[in-house]
């Protein structure tokens, strides 16, 4: 399983011109003009042999993860900690295989059904922990904008429960 985190000062999902999820910096809030990071934007891959361990164990990492500033402007608070909120969006090409050719082969993703299942649950393991999150649709083209804030991206991968 893999998943990138961008730290976004502003984020959205729209699907057939709706917008279904999005956060941003209200205007009153200090710092919001200069960019200040106020949202996690998740891209989320499950591969063939991901399991709910995986899961589990990337939402913690994600959430306990010290990437947004403090006070003092150092990278010291989590998702948590900074009362940011979430966008998780599944995206089984973060899986493609350019090994060969020129066209990627994604047979290393998770069939949709198994995906969808653990994508799901890896929401729900992210809402535990008390965050709100938003989420793309399952198999649909999404339209995902963002405002990186930093820029800060991390990937993050999972197999058998632990960091790969």
């Amino acid at each position: 399983m893999k998943a990138v985190l961008q730290r976004a000062s502003r984020a959205s999902v729209t699907v057939e011109g709706e917008v279904i999820a999005s956060f941003s910096a209200p205007e009153e809030q200090a710092g919001a003009a200069h960019g200040r990071a106020c949202g996690l934007l998740i891209l989320l891959g499950v591969e063939e042999g991901d399991t709910e361990a995986d899961a589990q164990y990337l939402a913690q990492k994600a959430a306990e993860l010290r990437i947004f500033d403090d006070a003092e402007g150092k990278m010291n608070l989590s998702v948590l900690e900074a009362g940011a909120q979430a966008i998780v969006v599944s995206q089984f090409t973060l899986l493609a295989d350019c090994r060969k050719g020129r066209r990627p082969g994604f047979t290393q993703a998770a069939k949709p059904a198994e995906g969808e299942r653990l994508y799901l649950y890896f929401v729900e393991e992210f809402k535990k922990r008390g965050l709100t999150v938003g989420t793309g649709k399952f198999g649909a083209h999404m339209e995902v904008t963002l405002n990186n804030s930093g820029p800060v991206t991390i990937l993050l991968e999972a197999r058998a429960g632990k960091a790969v």
